[in-house]
């Protein structure tokens, strides 16, 4: 499965600390039936065997939206279950390497902060780049800010698509209309909220009128 720039629209990043007594499982599928277009499975702090649970059951899930899932950082969980492909930052694997164990068919995105880092990942093979945080965010503590000067010079540096991340909301989003992007990817927006399906729909409308801006 290839990526398509059309499927990087509303890209979700599934987060556990927002659950309150709900399944991953459930969540993201009212964030699917809200149309979320794309899903990471993200998990910093889980046991192997229950990651792998998760990831396979989420793996069905998103096939019958026909939604690519991708893994955050765990190369081997992502073969193992046959995922879509992988999400590395820049501490992570490197997409070269990534790209050899995974093999030609699966999706690699890379997370850039620097045009040179978006033009090195591109080399090495990644087929879309995640860029940020483009504002503050509180849900990576690591997060580098990229200033919206930055991630348009990154847009325009590559070929392969772009999507913002960090901190984007439903009330700002519409402030990266014109950077070249093609779509956003979010955690708290869709996750934290209490209605899921619904900040996903609106999110998702809010998202293809900054991107035709």
């Amino acid at each position: 499965m290839k990526c398509d720039k059309k499927d990087l629209l509303l890209y979700a990043v599934t987060d556990r600390h927002w659950l309150e007594g709900r399944t991953l499982y459930e969540v993201v599928k009212e964030s699917l039936d809200g149309g979320a277009t794309f899903i990471q499975l993200r998990e910093k702090d889980l046991d192997e065997g229950t990651f792998l649970r998760e990831a396979k059951e989420l793996q069905k899930l998103c096939k019958e939206y026909k939604v690519p899932f991708v893994i955050n950082d765990n190369v081997d969980i992502a073969i193992e279950t046959d995922a879509d492909g992988v999400h590395v930052g820049q501490s992570d694997m490197e997409a070269g390497d990534v790209r050899a164990k995974l093999g030609p068919d699966k999706i690699v995105g890379v997370s850039a902060a620097t045009v040179e880092e978006a033009v090195l990942a591109e080399k090495r093979g990644a087929d879309y780049l995640g860029v940020g945080a483009v504002f503050p965010t509180g849900s990576k503590d690591d997060a580098r800010e990229v200033s919206h000067e930055t991630l348009k010079a990154i847009c325009e540096a590559v070929s392969i698509p772009v999507i913002a991340i960090g901190g984007i909301t439903r009330e700002n989003v519409s402030e990266l209309a014109g950077s070249g992007i093609c779509g956003i990817a979010v955690i708290s927006a869709i996750y934290g909220q209490k209605d899921i399906r619904k900040a996903a729909e609106n999110l998702k409308e809010a998202t293809v009128k900054m991107v035709e801006a």
